[in-house]
């Protein structure tokens, strides 16, 4: 017979320390890594995209970035139905060997120079495989983690997996800067870039020798030893309406806004920081660094709570409560870490007039699509410069105009033009517009002397507590929605369709909302939106869960 669940009374015991560490391992390299190519993408993008055109260049950057976040559903798929039928343990150990085998690879991998285009397409395709063993490897960790969990625990001993994402951030900053510090910038930028990547290996390494070691979930070996596993988890998940509707709920009503507070309360707070509010890198990181290392420990209280008063509760409270306050708090981070952007935004209003016909929604997460209109790349320009601006309807097949105070600029169409003849045209104009948005007042970057680090510092940190109250207990409350037999397949895939592309599309879509529509706070409207539709759905047609018997296999 199959071991049983363990006793809920006395502390966490040795082996059960055990088991959070060995699933946690696999969060810490999925952001280890994704630090480490977002930390060097600059220096990626030469070593493995020189010699191509710029637009092919872009794509492939584009795609090594994000196809991690595209596949991952797929994944979840692939190594769903593993873990359902040959069990928890063996599907844990290959996705952790392709994660971590992915990373050590890009550190091998020969750059443009030596392989030609083979280089970006074995680096989309490394970025693709560990997509593929990430969709399978957080449905893994939370699983494992809750079937060795004792009753009443479950919120608290999952939540440990979260709070690992910031492990991986850090641990990626210390091999970083270590590395830069004892070989030079520019030896760091010819070969050191790699080490990071290298000495992945070691973690690696620590993984599987701690997994091999693991046992089989209570849970699964206690179906198993009944011979109730699942022949077809994708079937019984998803071809069936009782699971897929449970399916369809725990995304609209659970993931796809915890994803998005999670990705506004982190990535979107950063490139708030650095892209709109001209604050400089090092000072941002820091700051959203700082902001991590305060709000971590609230994974795990509100993980606790949660099996005191219910997960959803609190996850539904953190999406809510986020919507209401993401406009205030955006906007008090403008005043303390960029006040003289926002005395601007204030005095000098600035008019677009352009034939709405000519004016595209630019909304393009795969980097193909051109928008190469008047009205499309005066827009563009505003919204990179943190510009605020109204709009003017102008007649039919005239070029869009840009009044910036007194002045007036009108703008121009790239469609037709060679390349040279374009980026004269480019040139002219940036330059022409960055003079008089400067004369008007907007700041060219943060003063940081005028930046208030102390109020930035609590507004981001109030983000964070926001996604620990969202992410802390959710990997709880999906494990205890589906059955033993199809859990694996059933919890994966509305978690990485959710975070993998209603999160990991956040940043496209709010740019594009805000070219749109002239705001820079206009973007906020997507997570807002999303959130509050988790919110209404999560409260009338999701069930609290922490109660059910997740040993139960039908």
């Amino acid at each position: 017979m199959a071991t049983a669940p363990i006793s809920a009374s006395g502390g966490m015991t040795a082996e059960e320390r055990k088991v959070i560490f060995a699933s946690s391992l696999g969060t810490v390299f999925e952001w280890y890594d994704f630090y480490l190519y977002g930390s060097l993408a600059a220096i990626i993008a030469k070593q493995f995209f020189a010699g191509t055109d710029p637009n092919t260049a872009f794509i492939f950057a584009l795609l090594a970035f994000a196809a991690g976040f595209i596949v991952r559903p797929f994944g979840a798929l692939v190594f769903g139905r593993l873990g359902d039928m040959i069990g928890r343990k063996y599907t844990f150990l290959v996705t952790i060997l392709i994660m971590g085998g992915s990373t050590f690879c890009v550190g091998l991998l020969p750059n443009f120079e030596t392989i030609g285009m083979a280089a970006p397409v074995i680096l989309v395709s490394l970025r693709i495989l560990q997509g593929l063993a990430l969709g399978g490897e957080y449905g893994g960790a939370a699983t494992y983690v809750a079937e060795h969990a004792p009753h009443g625990k479950r919120g608290a001993y999952t939540a440990w997996i979260q709070t690992t994402a910031t492990l991986g951030l850090f641990l990626s900053l210390l091999v970083i800067l270590g590395t830069r510090q004892a070989i030079g910038e520019e030896a760091f930028s010819a070969w050191g870039w790699r080490v990071p990547f290298l000495v992945s290996v070691f973690l690696l390494a620590v993984s599987v020798w701690i997994r091999l070691s693991m046992h089989e979930s209570p849970a699964f070996a206690k179906m198993k030893a009944e011979g109730k596993t699942s022949k077809a988890p994708l079937t019984e998940s998803f071809g069936q309406w009782k699971n897929l509707k449970i399916v369809i709920l725990a995304l609209v009503g659970l993931t796809a806004g915890q994803a998005v507070v999670w990705y506004t309360g982190q990535f979107y707070a950063l490139f708030f920081l650095q892209q709109t509010l001209k604050v400089d890198g090092a000072t941002a990181n820091l700051l959203i660094a700082a902001s991590l290392v305060i709000g971590t420990p609230f994974f795990i209280i509100f993980g606790t709570l949660s099996d005191k008063i219910g997960r959803k509760p609190i996850i539904l409270a953190g999406c809510l409560i986020a919507a209401v306050t993401y406009f205030p708090i955006f906007s008090a981070l403008t005043h303390y870490a960029n006040p003289a952007l926002e005395s601007a935004l204030k005095n000098a209003p600035v008019v677009v007039t352009a034939d709405p016909a000519d004016c595209q929604f630019q909304f393009n997460p795969t980097g193909t699509k051109k928008f190469n209109s008047s009205c499309d790349i005066v827009k563009a320009k505003l919204a990179a410069a943190s510009v605020n601006y109204s709009n003017e309807v102008a007649p039919a097949g005239t070029p869009a105009t840009v009044k910036v105070g007194d002045k007036v600029f009108t703008s121009y169409s790239s469609a037709g033009l060679s390349k040279e003849d374009a980026a004269a045209k480019d040139k002219a104009f940036s330059k022409e517009l960055a003079d008089a948005i400067k004369a008007a007042g907007y700041p060219p970057k943060a003063d940081s002397e005028q930046i208030n680090k102390p109020m930035v510092l609590l507004l981001l940190t109030i983000l964070v507590i926001y996604v620990t109250m969202v992410y802390g207990p959710i990997a709880a409350m999906l494990v205890e929605m589906f059955p033993t037999r199809i859990r694996y397949t059933s919890m994966s895939l509305p978690y990485h369709i959710g975070n993998g592309w209603f999160g990991g599309l956040l940043p496209t879509t709010a740019f594009a909302l805000v070219a749109f529509k002239g705001d820079i706070y206009y973007g906020l409207w997507y997570p807002i939106v999303i959130a509050l539709t988790t919110f209404v759905i999560g409260a009338l047609f999701i069930r609290e869960t922490k109660d059910n018997d997740i040993y139960a296999g039908d």
